[in-house]
C-alpha cells in the first residue's frame, strides 16, 4: 500500500519568531501543522492527559510537523497554533457559553494583535520596562511552556505545604521577571516580588505586558457591547465535555 501523507498548512505565529534565538527553527515565525485524525481524538479523550493537564500539549506534540520543541513556544504561539488545529480538525464555528448564553464566533476572523516589534531585540525574549510607582528599571520575559510547566511544580509544592494560601500570581512573577535594577540573581527577584513590588506596580507590569505581548486577539464583543475573552481549554475541542 502506497503511504499517505497527511495534508498540512503553515501558521503564522504572532511573535513573527522574532522572540525566539536564530538558531531556533521558531524564528522563521511559521510552523506546520497536520490535519488532525482519529488518533488526535483518542489524545483528547485521553483521560490519563487530562488529569495530567497535559492533553493540549499532547495535541499539538502531535499534528505539529515543524521540527520544533513545543515547549519553546510563548503563550500567544502556542495560542495561534491551537485555534489553527481546531479550525482544521473540527471547523471555523466554535461556540461557548457565557452567563448562560451560547455564543458561536468565526475562529477564521481572529487575528493577530499588532505589538511594537521595537521593544524586541530580535532573537532575544527580553524587554525592558520602569515601574511606574517606584521607577523601578527591570526586565522580563513571556512566559514559554517550559517556564509554565516549572510554575506548576512550584505551586504544587507549596500546595503541600499550605494549602490554603497558595501564591499563585507571585510565583508567576519570580518566572517573569529576569532583572531589577540590573541584577539578574534569582534571590534578588524573588526577594524583590515578595518584599518590594508594590501592588499598583505589580498590576501596572501585567497590564503593560498583556497588551505588548505577542498574541492572537481573543477578545470578542458580545452584542456589539461587552468585550469578553474567548476560552481556549478542553471544551475548545470537545464542547461535549
Amino acid at each position: 500500500m502506497a503511504e499517505f501523507k497527511f495534508p498540512t498548512e503553515e501558521v503564522e505565529l504572532p511573535s513573527k519568531g522574532l522572540v525566539y534565538s536564530e538558531d531556533n527553527p521558531l524564528s522563521s515565525g511559521k510552523v506546520e501543522i497536520k490535519y488532525m485524525t482519529a488518533k488526535e481524538e483518542d489524545i483528547l479523550t485521553n483521560q490519563n492527559y487530562i488529569q495530567k493537564g497535559i492533553v493540549l500539549d499532547k495535541l499539538l506534540e502531535s499534528v505539529v510537523v515543524s521540527k520544533i520543541n513545543i515547549n519553546d513556544l510563548i503563550i500567544g504561539d502556542k495560542n495561534a497554533v491551537l485555534i489553527a488545529t481546531r479550525i482544521l480538525g473540527y471547523g471555523k464555528d466554535y461556540t461557548f457559553n457565557y452567563l448562560g448564553k451560547n455564543i458561536t464566533v468565526d475562529l477564521t476572523e481572529l487575528d493577530n494583535k499588532e505589538f511594537d516589534e521595537s521593544l524586541i531585540t530580535k532573537g532575544k525574549n527580553e524587554f525592558s520596562y520602569t515601574l511606574p510607582t517606584t521607577n523601578t528599571p527591570i526586565t522580563y520575559k513571556i512566559l514559554t511552556g517550559v517556564d509554565e510547566k516549572k510554575i506548576d511544580r512550584e505551586l504544587e509544592g507549596l500546595k503541600k505545604i499550605n494549602p490554603n494560601n497558595l501564591p499563585e500570581l507571585s510565583t508567576r512573577l519570580k518566572y517573569i521577571i529576569t532583572s531589577v535594577d540590573g541584577e539578574t540573581d534569582s534571590k534578588v527577584i524573588r526577594g524583590f516580588v515578595d518584599n518590594q513590588l508594590l501592588a499598583r506596580d505589580s498590576r501596572a507590569l501585567r497590564e503593560h505586558i498583556k497588551s505588548t505581548q505577542p498574541d492572537v486577539d481573543l477578545t470578542y464583543l458580545v452584542d456589539g457591547e461587552e468585550e469578553v475573552t474567548i476560552p481556549i481549554s478542553l471544551n475548545f475541542f470537545w464542547p461535549d465535555f
